[in-house]
């Protein structure tokens, strides 16, 4: 074959030099015609459109063209032409093609016709190429961008914060053990007991929950990080909104308070919404279209309406009063349910809320405590069919209040001595908060089960791929 720079095929659509000889290469969607032409319509991943490869079967030989069939990859060199079909300004005709890989007709798992998202998650190492998650991939990779394009564009520092980890941030104990110890014979104490000074790091050690208490850290030093990598929840919980491991953003900032907090949170949610609608819209607008009719409408009403910011008291109040039946009852010192929170934001409200001063008994050791005795500084934004969003608070900068709240915990305090510590030394208020990045991804491509906002799920009894 001629040798001709490939173009990317959203490169190519944009481009009006008809006549110009052009390579493209790609995975055929589909292929069509009759005895005397054949279109193929061919996707390299750069765009939700196909780009239509017009071949005139006089100039090729039939047994070289008949492996040509859905999933193959062929490389095309051909002339760009005015389209004359509708929905497409531009396509190939076809000069020379090589044939990369072919496809088995038969075996080849995504053939023209609907599948269902279940099926497509069996098939983990195809999907990518379909519609669908072309489209929801490519605004993973947008997302990513834009997140450190934002903290960067604010002097942020992105702050590595271990995978590998002692402590437990959460103190929910819901870990992976990360060990090098035999399974099968592990060593023992004189009490029967594992003996972990054995294992490679000499203490028990497990796969971080999250990156904030050394963020933390960071941001006593450095003054305003972010961390942005997986974190990992050995919870056994098999829902639409729950994987075992996910991507999380943890911005700290020293100085900041709660309402600082609430700020940030929300100028960070409504700059990435404004982001994906700018540069991911033709994705969007196809997601919308399958998938979500409202998903167009409701991102724009996010960016463009203030967040309802309440307390926890008054939102406990208002689902008491709403005379509806829910499946968790609700009162005073109940941590609320995903049902809780859909009502105040989609009937409410029908706004995002941010929920502040949660009761001290249902929140994290590290939660800044209100003068009340009852209540922290802890804040959560509340998103449509969503739920929780965002959790975060002002942290506790006092080093004997902190002290006081790990001892009513019984928290052992070896594996977070130095996160105490920091307190001792120039401590000073500060404050940050998580986002779930796949919660995020459900929100802005309106997808209805976290399973398919990332490339290979890890869930309870599934580590396929």
């Amino acid at each position: 074959m001629k040798q001709i720079t490939r173009t990317k095929i959203a490169d190519l659509l944009k481009r009006e030099d008809f006549g110009a000889e052009v390579n493209i290469k790609g995975w055929v969607r589909t292929r069509r015609g009759n005895k005397q032409v054949s279109f193929v319509a061919l996707n390299d991943g750069t765009t939700i459109n196909n780009v239509q490869v017009v071949i005139d079967l006089t100039n090729f030989d039939e047994e070289m063209l008949k492996p040509i069939t859905t999933g193959a990859c062929i490389n095309v060199n051909g002339r760009l032409v005015e389209s004359q079909g509708q929905g497409q300004r531009a396509e190939i005709h076809a000069d020379e093609i090589e044939i990369y890989g072919t496809a088995d007709p038969i075996a080849y798992p995504l053939q023209k016709k609907g599948h269902s998202l279940e099926f497509l998650r069996e098939v983990a190492h195809l999907r990518p190429r379909t519609n669908t998650f072309g489209a929801i991939f490519r605004m993973r990779h947008h997302m990513s961008f834009a997140i450190h394009k934002y903290f960067n564009d604010r002097g942020y520092y992105y702050f590595h914060t271990p995978v590998i980890t002692a402590s437990d941030a959460e103190g929910a104990g819901s870990m992976f053990e990360v060990s090098t110890i035999d399974i099968n014979n592990p060593p023992r104490t004189e009490e029967g007991k594992v003996d972990f000074s054995q294992d490679f790091f000499g203490r028990q050690t497990n796969l971080t929950v999250s990156g904030q208490l050394e963020g933390e850290l960071g941001a006593m030093a450095l003054g305003a990080i972010y961390t942005f990598g997986p974190t990992f929840r050995a919870e056994n919980s098999n829902t639409p909104r729950h994987l075992a491991e996910f991507w999380m953003i943890e911005p700290e900032v020293a100085f900041n308070d709660i309402t600082d907090n609430m700020d940030l949170a929300e100028d960070f949610l409504k700059y990435l919404i404004r982001y994906a609608l700018e540069n991911c819209y033709e994705d969007i607008e196809f997601l919308n279209n399958m998938y979500d009719k409202e998903l167009i409408e409701r991102l724009n009403f996010v960016v463009e309406n203030d967040f309802v910011r309440l307390t926890y008291t008054e939102g406990v109040k208002i689902l008491e009063e709403s005379g509806e039946k829910f499946e968790f009852p609700v009162s005073w010192g109940t941590d609320l349910q995903s049902e809780h929170e859909r009502y105040l934001v989609e009937k409410h409200f029908k706004c995002p809320v941010i929920l502040t001063d949660y009761p001290r008994d249902i929140k994290s050791f590290y939660m800044k405590q209100n003068d009340d005795d009852k209540t922290v500084r802890a804040m959560d934004v509340l998103f449509p069919k969503i739920g929780e969003i965002i959790g975060g608070s002002e942290r506790e900068e006092d080093y004997e209040k902190l002290m006081t709240r790990v001892n009513e915990m019984e928290m052992s305090t070896e594996s977070i001595w130095w996160y105490l510590e920091i307190r001792k030394f120039g401590t000073a208020p500060h404050a940050g908060f998580g986002l779930g990045f796949e919660r995020l991804m459900l929100f802005i491509t309106g997808m209805a089960n976290i399973r398919d906002v990332i490339p290979f799920p890890r869930t309870p009894n599934n580590a396929e791929f």
